[in-house]
This record gives structure tokens, C-alpha cells and sequence, in this order.
């Protein structure tokens, strides 16, 4: 019961990382880098802090915060550096080789990655037959997602399809895919190296579905520090750092607003993974990485239908695309055999 109910936690997370990218459309008059650093100030500075606080026992936070060994603290922000890294070259993998065959890439790797290494380089780590199958029936989904979506490209025109990857490089892309899969899987590496501040949230009396919640408070400090750098270079480089003043009163209280929910939707993925991940124990713990990105396809892909990015793909391409979401699903039931 256990595992299932670890599922359905990370289910939920997964259901506001496929949609956290909705709110995004109300903004106006932002580029891109404004937005989205702001979103970054809600789910990766105030959210972090704001849950953990609302989670620990009252009183609690600064002392385990103090009490936690530095060690840990510097590892889980210099992962989540590493993960920022893999956030933004994710978006020049699609850019260099379309959304399927990009993500697939990607998200492939990372689902691997983010599972299989943290395990094996732990202290008297290894890796079970449940984990090893269902991190290949996960990354089975991911490619049959992208065959669907090379179906659907496949279906377009040339003038289509040049529209679609105007830069299409096989080789930069390639490289630059593994390099965001790698990367991107840095965070489950955070979760790992951040054990030691779960020990002393659990030692305060954290109930353990919470227990990595300070954890995450560094983790993703590491995230915003590669983001800002990025997206501060971004507003200087493109003269769009006046986005934040140029608006009126009630634009910029709306875009403040909708980046802030964008970035609410997007913290849940952690902070219920973090709760489904902390049900999950012994060998098949490490899988919960491989559930959560297989949940985020298949709910962004379901997204997808309902959004009409699938329209005018052949009833083939959509049976493919189904059973590559079914795929997905189905990996994450493989923690019942554990």
C-alpha cells in the first residue's frame, strides 16, 4: 500500500509540473528571462523556505538548518547548480533537435541517470532487479513518445518542419541532450548528498514525509544562483531589464501574480516527491526518480492533447503516443513487484 501511496504523492507533484508552464501564457510584456527568473524567486527561493518552515516542528527550522553539516548543505547547492545547468540546456536540446527527439534524449537520460548512479556511489549502495526494470520500461515510455512525435513530424510539410527546428544540428544537439540529461539528473544526486539534513529534521521531530524538505531549501539555492546568472546576462544582453519597470501597476501585478503560480505548480513536484520518495524504502527507494519523470511526460504529453499540440497527427501517431504514455504509467507500478 505503501508504494501505491507513494505514487499517488508523486502523481500529484507530477500533475503541477506539467501544468505550472500554463500560467505563463496571461503574462505580458516580459521576455522570456523576466518571466521566467521570476517564477524562479517564487519556486526556488520563497517556496523552498516557506514549506520547510510550515513542515518542521515550530521553532525547528534555523536549528536544524545551523545543526546540519556543511558539508551536505555546500553538496546539495552545488548540485543544484549542476541541475540549473541541465534545466537550461534542456531548452537548447528541443531548439537544435525538436520537443521529441530532444526531451526523449534528455529526459531519457536524466530518468537513468537520476536513478541508477545515486545508489551506486552511496556507501555500501546497489542497485536491485526491480530498479534496473523499471528504469528500462520507463525509458521504453520515453521512446516510444518519441517515435510518436517523429511520426508527427513526419506528417508535416518541408516549409512545416523547417519551422518547426529552423536550427536543426544532429551532432551539437546530440551532445547538448546527453549534456542536459546528465545534468538535470544532478538533483536526485542533491537528494542523496542531502541525507544528512534529512537525519537531523527527522532528529527535531519532522514527520518523515517532510523529512527532505530543508534539503530542498538548498538545493534549489543552487538552482537560482545558475538561473539568475543566466537570465540577469539575458536582460542586459537583450535591454530587458527595464521589463520590470517599463509596465503598468496592474500588468506587473498580474505578471507577478501568474509567474507566482507558475512557480507554486512547479515547486509541487518536489515537495511531493520528496513525500511519495520518503514511502519508498530499502532497494527500490532510488526508483522514485524514474516515477517522477515518467509521470511528467505522460501528464505533459496528456497536457498536449487537450492544448491541441497533437492536432492533425494521423490516428496511427496517436495510438503510438497513447501507448507510450501507457508505458510510462505502467513503469511506475514496477515498485509493487519490490
Amino acid at each position: 500500500m505503501s508504494s501505491l501511496s507513494a505514487i499517488g504523492l508523486i502523481a500529484l507533484g507530477s500533475i503541477g509540473a506539467a501544468s505550472f508552464y500554463v500560467p505563463f501564457k496571461k503574462v505580458k510584456e516580459w521576455a522570456w528571462e523576466s518571466y521566467w527568473i521570476s517564477q524562479g524567486v517564487a519556486a526556488w527561493l520563497i517556496l523552498p523556505w516557506l514549506f520547510a518552515f510550515l513542515t518542521v516542528p515550530h521553532g525547528t527550522l534555523m536549528s536544524i538548518i545551523s545543526e546540519a553539516p556543511s558539508s551536505a548543505k555546500w553538496l546539495a547547492i552545488f548540485f543544484g547548480m549542476l541541475w540549473g545547468v541541465g534545466g537550461l540546456t534542456f531548452g537548447l536540446s528541443i531548439r537544435y533537435l525538436g520537443v521529441a527527439m530532444g526531451q526523449s534524449i534528455a529526459l531519457g537520460f536524466c530518468a537513468a541517470f537520476g536513478t541508477l548512479i545515486p545508489p551506486l556511489v552511496s556507501q555500501g549502495g546497489s542497485l536491485s532487479w526491480v530498479v534496473i526494470a523499471g528504469v528500462s520500461v520507463c525509458i521504453a515510455g520515453i521512446a516510444i513518445i518519441g517515435y510518436a512525435g517523429t511520426l508527427k513530424s513526419k506528417g508535416m510539410s518541408e516549409e512545416e518542419r523547417k519551422a518547426a527546428v529552423k536550427e536543426f544540428a544532429l551532432k551539437k544537439g546530440l551532445l547538448i541532450a546527453v549534456l542536459a540529461g546528465v545534468m538535470s539528473a544532478a538533483f536526485s544526486y542533491g537528494y542523496e548528498v542531502g541525507k544528512p539534513i534529512d537525519q537531523v529534521a527527522l532528529h527535531y521531530g519532522t514527520n518523515p514525509l517532510y523529512q527532505s524538505n530543508p534539503t530542498l531549501i538548498f538545493i534549489l539555492l543552487g538552482g537560482f544562483v545558475t538561473n539568475f546568472i543566466y537570465c540577469f546576462y539575458l536582460n542586459i544582453k537583450n535591454k530587458t531589464i527595464k521589463d520590470y519597470t517599463s509596465v503598468s501597476a496592474s500588468v506587473l501585478f498580474s505578471n507577478i501574480f501568474f509567474t507566482f503560480l507558475a512557480g507554486f505548480l512547479w515547486f509541487l513536484q518536489f515537495h511531493f516527491y520528496g513525500m511519495g520518495k520518503s514511502l519508498l524504502t530499502g532497494s527500490i527507494a532510488p526508483f522514485a526518480w524514474s516515477i517522477l519523470m515518467a509521470l511528467n511526460i505522460s501528464f505533459s504529453n496528456i497536457w498536449g492533447i487537450f492544448l491541441n499540440e497533437w492536432k492533425g497527427a494521423s490516428k496511427t501517431t496517436m495510438i503510438v503516443l497513447l501507448i507510450g504514455i501507457i508505458v510510462l504509467i505502467a513503469s511506475t507500478f514496477v515498485v509493487n513487484l519490490g
